[in-house]
This record gives C-alpha cells, structure tokens and sequence, in this order.
C-alpha cells in the first residue's frame, strides 16, 4: 500500500506481526514507525529493542529471533525495530521463515529499508504475514492527497489547487512539506480559518528557492525583464550572493536543456538523471517555452560568466549584470549591428 493510505489501514485492521517501509524518503518511513509506536507501544524503556540491519549477518540473526520471542514486561506490545535490513533467502530460510509465518501475538517487527537490496536478497515484501508499505517518492497525486488529508483530519478543508500550490512551493519535498503543513494548521488555527486558501499559502509559505529559480527562467521565456529581476531581487534577499546564483542559474538552465533532449516518462528520465518525477516535469513545461537553441545558449552565457569570475576576468557582481544584460538583450543587439 502507499504510505497515504498506512494510517487508515492501522485504524481499521489493527497491530500486525510484521511490517516493511521500504522506499527513499525518510520522512515515510520515520512518520509510518513513530505511528505504530505512539499506537501499540506501551513502555519504550522495557518493550524496545532496535538493531542495524547491517550488522546481522549469520548466527547475529538470534539476537532478532530473541528479541521477538521476548515477553512484553508491561502487557502491551513487544517492538522490535530493525534498519536497512537485507537478509538473504538463506539467512531467512534458516533463522526467519518460522518468525514471519508463525509470528509471536505479542510482539510487532519493523523493518526500515531505503531500497530493495543487492541480488539474492530475500523479496521481504512478498513473505507471510508482512505488511508493506511504499516509502517511495511520492508522485504529484499522492502528495497533495497527503495534505489534503492531512488538513481534513485536522478540521481545514483544503482544495486540490491549493494543495498543488503548497507541494510546488516546497518542490514535492515531503519533510519541507510536512513542515509548512504543520505551520499553515497552526496559522489557520490562530485565525480562526477552516479553509486553507491560495491567499494563506502565499502569505505564510516562501517558496523553495528551487521553485523560484523555475519561476526565474519562466519570466526569461516569456521576456519579462521586470519580473526577472525582481527575482533576482528575491534571492538574493534569501541568502543568494552573485556567485551561489549564477552557479544555480548554471545548473538549471543545464537541466532544463538535458531535460529538453531526453526522451521516455518523468520517471524513466528522473531515474536516469537522478532528478524527482516532479523536477522533471516542471522543467519539461519550462523547456517548451524556449526557442529551439536557446536553452544551450542560455546555459552557455552563464557558464562562460562563472568562468569569468574564477579566472578574474569579472567579478561576481559585473558577471551577473552581464548575464542578465546577454540573456535579454543580446538578441537585440545584434539585430541593430546587422540592420
């Protein structure tokens, strides 16, 4: 199941003998463990033992066994929590199948892993009595439908628009956006507001400086110098000196133009250039509004500046001035020298 879904599951079904968070983003599999152990773990100090997956190779795997077939000292839950956990099918063949297939009533086991292991580890997810859970990285849907229930469940509606807008404000990522979620339900509180507006968000979220970078290069395509600048303006309100910004402006117009060559799904291309789904397709709409070649030109100008400034030709701040001047009127100027 996705993570979105894990809280109504553990409403309706209860403690089970074994569950597996397995995908990259920590905030999945930390919020999915502090649930279940805010729910059936009654004394953490007599009823929590933890291990480093790493670390059990072999006979080490006794201490889990063990660990599971331990009484619980105060009535509730025994919690056995393990991390990065990759047993091979030997190893679970031998010192695991009669865990997972005949499980203790009194104990839960919890597995934490990034990913699903090298060859010949054991397919944990598909074993007995396991309960998965996808920690994977959310797709746009799944995330706003993550705020959404999260307002809802505290009393303030949210729409799909405005969630959209709270997610691309933090660049879909989860522990940025559990965050501002947190503060916006605080603010809505104070406020006395059961709804969560477009108007709140932009009041009370500053959005990623990734998100402005995408709305820097969108008033580039559309020639919008007023708005470029004043963004520029911004950032460097935000902590952005000459140098971080053109080194940022350098990156993203490169993946906007490696993005722009690159052909498969968001996925596909995100796995291939190690980018989120959600990078890709914003930069995929941003490349669109660029004029075939001007991607590589724009990326080229700013390089060529960051090179200027290494080398003592420019400083930082004649270099960015000389950016912003080559990426809006360079055109021009050399429309006037050929008429």
């Amino acid at each position: 199941m996705k993570y979105v879904d894990f809280r109504k599951f553990t409403d309706e079904n209860g403690a089970q003998p074994v569950y597996l968070f397995e995908g990259e983003e920590v905030y999945f599999r930390d919020g999915g463990t502090a649930l279940l152990k805010k729910r059936f773990l009654v004394d953490p100090l007599l009823d929590f033992s933890s291990f480093d997956g790493r670390a059990l190779k072999g006979d080490k795997l006794k201490a889990l066994a063990d660990a599971l077939g331990s009484f619980s000292f105060s009535g509730g839950k025994r919690f056995v929590y393990v991390s990065e956990f990759y047993p091979t099918e030997k190893e679970y063949d031998f010192y695991l199948k009669d865990l997972f297939e005949n499980p203790s009533p009194d104990s839960i086991l919890v597995i934490s892993n990034a990913g699903k292991g090298k060859a010949g580890t054991a397919a944990l997810s598909k074993k007995p009595g396991v309960t998965f859970v996808d920690c994977g990285r959310a797709d746009e849907e799944t995330i706003k439908k993550w705020i959404y229930v999260t307002c809802k469940r505290a009393g303030v509606f949210a729409d799909g628009v405005t969630c959209g807008k709270l997610a691309g404000y933090c660049v879909y990522d989860m522990s940025r956006i559990a965050g501002e979620t947190e503060k916006l339900l605080v603010y809505c509180a104070a406020k006395g507001l059961s709804r969560l507006t477009d108007e709140v968000v932009d009041e009370a979220v500053y959005p990623d400086s990734e998100y402005k970078l995408y709305e820097l290069s969108g008033a580039l395509s559309r020639r919008n110098y007023s708005a470029f600048v004043r963004i520029l303006g911004e950032l460097q309100t935000k902590g952005y000196d000459e140098i971080s910004l053109l080194n940022s402006l350098c990156y993203h117009f490169r993946g906007l133009y490696e993005v722009s060559l690159s052909r498969g799904t968001d996925r596909e291309v995100a796995a291939a250039l190690g980018m989120r789904d959600y990078a890709v397709k914003k930069s995929r709409e941003q490349a669109a509004g660029f004029p075939e070649g001007e991607l590589l030109r724009c990326y080229s100008d700013v390089y060529r500046a960051v090179c200027a400034i290494k080398s003592g030709e420019l400083t930082p701040a004649s270099a960015l001035k000389k950016v912003t001047a080559g990426l809006f009127f360079r055109g021009r100027q050399a429309r006037r020298g050929a008429s």
